[in-house]
């Protein structure tokens, strides 16, 4: 048990820069509260004390903000960090080194008794403030949940969830779209993951010139094997207007975007 507590602590001082003592997350972290008295309520619900641990999951959501069922299952290194109106179904599961913002519910959909009606979220989950995680499937190992998503389907693994309804971003994109941007001079770091007019407009110019780029880079193959072929009567077949190196203006993009 003790050797549990000190994991919760140093998890919590890992991902918190605010977290400054072990002696000041044990006593005034309401997350960390929140597990272990969970941990005492769910061995009384699965050792037949029903009520007990009914009783036990209230008082902590009176001490925490933090209401738990006991039923639900949470594994080692859960971080809910402040976490004030956090809710966790009974048949939820929460996996290894995950971390809940305040406002999340883990919540079922169904109504049938004794089904799997929350969610299961793999290791190394983040769900943001105020998202909504509804239904009976798994969220996957490494995934995210945006700020106030609302995911009623599953989350594949390594991937990110936004919007309401939520929509799925795979990770590889999100990487080639930083590769690109960063060859044109600006980090797409800039560009915020959510329904914003500009946010969408910028991330379709990255994908875009990233396009161009690669046709471009076609055409003047082409033009090489065309130029090789023609050496003997036309020495040069590239015009002399051509862009011949690459060129973008970062600083009037970023000025558009009003940086």
């Amino acid at each position: 048990m003790f050797s549990r507590i000190r994991s919760d602590i140093q998890c919590i001082l890992e991902r918190d820069p605010a977290a400054r003592t072990r002696w000041e997350v044990l006593t005034c972290y309401p997350g960390l509260h929140a597990v272990i008295l969970h941990r005492l309520a769910h061995w009384c619900w699965q050792h037949g004390l029903k009520w007990l641990g009914r009783f036990t999951s209230h008082i902590a959501r009176f001490l925490t903000g933090i209401e738990i069922h006991p039923g639900a299952k949470i594994g080692e290194r859960v971080f809910f960090d402040h976490a004030m109106g956090v809710v966790v179904g009974e048949t939820a599961e929460i996996g290894d080194g995950c971390t809940i913002y305040q406002g999340v519910t883990l919540g079922g959909t169904s109504l049938y008794k004794g089904v799997k009606r929350h969610p299961t979220l793999g290791r190394n989950v983040v769900v943001g403030a105020g998202a909504q995680v509804l239904g009976g499937f798994t969220v996957g190992d490494g995934a995210k949940v945006g700020s106030n998503a609302v995911v009623t389907k599953p989350v594949p693994a390594g991937a990110t969830a936004v919007g309401n309804p939520a929509r799925i971003i795979q990770a590889e994109l999100d990487v080639k779209r930083e590769e690109t941007a960063s060859k044109m001079g600006f980090s797409a770091y800039g560009v915020t993951q959510n329904d914003d007019p500009l946010s969408q407009a910028m991330r379709g110019l990255i994908d875009n010139a990233s396009t161009q780029e690669h046709q471009i880079a076609l055409l003047w193959r082409a033009i090489e094997t065309l130029q090789a072929h023609r050496a003997a009567s036309d020495p040069d077949c590239v015009p002399g207007d051509a862009a011949l190196c690459e060129h973008f203006e970062a600083d009037k993009l970023n000025q558009l975007v009003g940086k």
